[in-house]
């Protein structure tokens, strides 16, 4: 497996940041850390392993970034005007210096054919992160995969409300959609698969994922929202299972 380690300047944080990539060619794939996660951890903790076949066919080319939530939503000390700001320039921290990194590598790797889309990947937090910005940039991302995630920046900032709170919040956004807003059809010609299980730990989110499917239904938008057992908690076991079984439907 070709793997690249990266530690390039980023224009909004104004600072060095590190990323990883896992595979030669493929649909691109930015993976975002569970909460206060690192960029090795996904390698560390088995998933770039579950991955290995597709990323060794050359299905699949994974990029592995760093999380910022510990100047986000972890950051209970800061208001909830600072905490929501910290995550948006996070997302602009994404679109403006990783994305183009993406396109940059993956062509270079898929011997200059543009990529079509970017697939998002993340668990818990992460898997928040994966479906935040698929739901803002269906222009960019057409493919999801997220599980036991809590799509809901209320739930992490209680009693703190603005606009980018609306913004950064995909089922408030969805709630709010029309039928005819011009995102709904590129959800609809996009992969959406959002996972949970019912063990342990998995309330909020299992709560969180039935309002996703709620909206997603509502627009008629043909997502694949998985329910697993009472055996899945929310740990790493239950994502080692889930990502290898999802990858070979949405890479088919």
């Amino acid at each position: 497996m070709k793997v690249e380690y990266y530690k390039e300047f980023s224009s909004v944080y104004q600072r060095d940041l590190e990323f990883k990539v896992f595979g030669h060619a493929g649909k691109p794939c930015i993976a975002f850390p569970s909460q206060d996660g690192r960029f090795f951890d996904y390698e560390n903790r088995g998933i770039i392993d579950s991955m290995s076949w597709y990323i060794e066919q050359g299905k699949i080319q994974v990029f592995c970034v760093e999380s910022m939530d510990q100047e986000s939503f972890s950051a209970t000390y800061k208001s909830g005007y600072d905490r929501i700001r910290a995550q948006e320039a996070y997302y602009e921290y994404i679109i403006k210096d990783i994305v183009p990194r993406i396109y940059e590598i993956n062509t270079y790797g898929n011997g200059g054919g543009v990529a079509s889309g970017i697939m998002t990947f993340g668990v818990s937090l992460g898997a928040y992160h994966a479906v935040n910005f698929f739901t803002r940039r269906p222009d960019i991302f057409d493919a999801v995969l997220a599980l036991s995630g809590v799509y809901d920046s209320y739930f992490f900032i209680n009693g703190y409300t603005d606009d980018l709170m609306f913004l950064n919040s995909p089922v408030e956004s969805l709630k709010n959609m029309s039928y005819d807003h011009p995102y709904v059809n590129m959800y609809k010609n996009s992969r959406i698969v959002i996972c949970v299980g019912q063990g342990n730990w998995e309330e909020e989110c299992l709560k969180s994922t039935r309002e996703m499917d709620t909206q997603l239904h509502r627009l008629g938008i043909p997502a694949w929202c998985d329910y697993w057992g009472y055996d899945k908690p929310h740990d790493w076991p239950s994502w080692l299972e889930q990502v290898p079984y999802f990858l070979y439907h949405i890479l088919d």
